[in-house]
């Protein structure tokens, strides 16, 4: 009899004890079920995507991640860069899980396990940066280097709140000094002075659910929104109506989606990527269409 094999690989810093019980008790489910199973705990960067550019060159069937939005970014780095697309399945365990959150994929490990069985698999979109690759996001500018600059333990403790705390404190510092960009792309060429940018997969970016609002991961286009030069008020404004998906319509804020993008700047500008450093500009954003598959719910 032919046994399905999966390959568990697990991120234990993210969210602690609490994680390596769920991964354990989906380990059972999955092993009294009659899968061969076999796990991986990383320890550092980049583990995760080497582990998967393994996994797709030997004879497993799919994989399941566990992390955060990083974790997860790293096995589909790897996807992307292995000849063999293995299937994966996420199970969100990090402090802000944007992708896992706007596919709806289920927390609870019995629903989990289930999803695994129906087999329902959806091929979405990746971003890609230079040599880098996105599954929700890449950002530049004012605050987008927050993610990267909160500490592991404030992220373990406050969870989604760290990022908005971090994000506060810089903005005194910043005294929001814009940023000379240029754009070109099919869609939107031009140079301006802008405070950020985001480039999206989907439409949930840092909890907030509505940020690229037509954001879809499997449309063949990522989703763009600048947000220029702004007066404090204004860009109070801006914040307040992201949580209702408003802020596109903004005089200061530019939203169009596009197949690839240029950005440049002559000023030293990190780029995140779902959260993590991402080098620095200039960078092209190009999608890579249907370039990962993930198991969905029914």
């Amino acid at each position: 009899m032919w046994m399905e094999k999966v390959k568990v690989i697990c991120n234990p810093s993210s969210g602690r004890q609490i994680v390596q019980k769920r991964v354990d008790y989906l380990c059972n489910l999955l092993i009294n079920d009659g899968y061969v199973v076999g796990k991986f705990n990383t320890q550092k960067k980049d583990d995760a995507m080497y582990e998967t550019i393994k996994t797709c060159k030997e004879d497993w069937d799919f994989i399941v991640v566990c992390g955060g939005d990083g974790t997860v970014n790293e096995v589909a780095k790897g996807i992307a860069k292995s000849e063999r697309k293995v299937p994966v399945a996420i199970l969100s365990a990090g402090t802000v899980n944007d992708f896992a959150t706007y596919m709806g994929l289920p927390k609870n490990i019995d629903e989990f396990f289930e999803m695994i069985k129906n087999e329902k698999i959806q091929k979405v979109d990746l971003g890609r940066v230079n040599d880098e690759y996105f599954i929700n996001v890449a950002a530049s500018g004012l605050l987008a280097n927050v993610g990267y600059q909160v500490a592991p333990e404030a992220k373990a403790i406050f969870g989604r709140m760290a990022y908005y705390i971090e994000g506060l404190k810089e903005i005194p510092r910043k005294k929001f000094e814009p940023i000379r960009v240029r754009f070109e792309s099919e869609e939107y060429t031009k140079e301006e002075d802008i405070l950020l940018f985001l480039i999206s997969n989907s439409a949930s970016i840092g909890g907030f659910k509505k940020l690229a609002p037509d954001a879809n991961v499997s449309d063949g286009y990522l989703d763009v929104v600048i947000i220029k030069k702004s007066e404090v008020q204004d860009l109070a404004q801006i914040f307040i109506n992201i949580f209702r998906g408003e802020h596109v319509n903004h005089p200061n804020v530019s939203y169009f989606k596009s197949k690839r993008i240029k950005v440049e700047t002559d000023e030293d500008v990190a780029i995140d990527i779902d959260g993590e450093y991402g080098g620095k500009l200039p960078a092209v954003f190009e999608v890579v269409p249907g370039g990962f598959d993930i198991f969905v719910p029914n």
